[in-house]
């Protein structure tokens, strides 16, 4: 179990029982003592980087590495588009 605030980052090993969803594993962690603005019933999850659609029914397997996201401060995509953009008109003004 992998968290990663801004500040630092957790690692937990979290012994389940078989059949265990991976938002229930999420909730038995305990993570949410050592991140309480984490809501751990509702954030994003992913398994060794994958985004899991649905923590709710997804079964864990043994050796999965649950990750736990917190929201993006911003796109990723439109960071690409203004710095592009701003590189076009860079250009552009240097040919004149």
């Amino acid at each position: 179990m992998v968290y990663a605030a801004v500040d630092r980052q957790c690692l937990l090993t979290v012994v389940v029982p078989q059949g265990t969803t991976v938002r229930a594993a999420v909730l038995a962690s305990g993570m949410g003592r050592e991140f309480p603005e984490l809501d751990l019933a509702s954030c994003p999850v992913g398994i060794f980087g994958k985004q899991v659609a649905d923590p709710e029914t997804r079964l864990l397997q043994a050796g999965d590495r649950i990750e736990m996201y917190r929201p993006l401060l911003a796109d990723p995509k439109e960071i690409r588009r203004q710095r592009a953009a701003k590189a076009a008109e860079a250009k552009r003004l240097s040919q004149l």
